[in-house]
């Protein structure tokens, strides 16, 4: 075997990669906590405050289907024809519209 060639290294490359994987399996099956590439550890995951996330995460889903329907019958409101119309009948009557001219004269 050639000590220098790409074949030790690569050899060399594969066991310490090997190894690594083995180790974390064992270290899985038995709960530990686990190494990540860069030598840190991984805690194993709180089961108690994983659930307490779902939780809040499907809360926070529901708040926001509402506010999206809320929104569009907001901006149903907005392009709707009467109130364009509304907000020209304000101006011809003298007083400045505010909400739904934007830049017109």
């Amino acid at each position: 075997m050639n000590w220098g060639g790409p074949e030790f290294v690569l050899a060399l490359i594969a066991l310490s990669t090997g190894g690594w994987v083995i180790n974390n399996w064992i270290r899985a099956r038995h709960g530990y906590a686990l190494e990540d590439e860069w030598g840190g550890k991984t805690a194993k995951a709180d089961h108690e405050a994983v659930a307490k996330l779902r939780e809040e995460n499907a809360m926070l889903r529901q708040q926001l289907d509402a506010t999206h329907r809320r929104l569009a019958n907001v901006e149903a409101i907005v392009t709707d024809r009467g109130f364009e119309v509304a907000g020209q009948i304000e101006a011809l009557r003298g007083k400045p519209a505010s909400i739904g001219q934007g830049d017109r004269p």
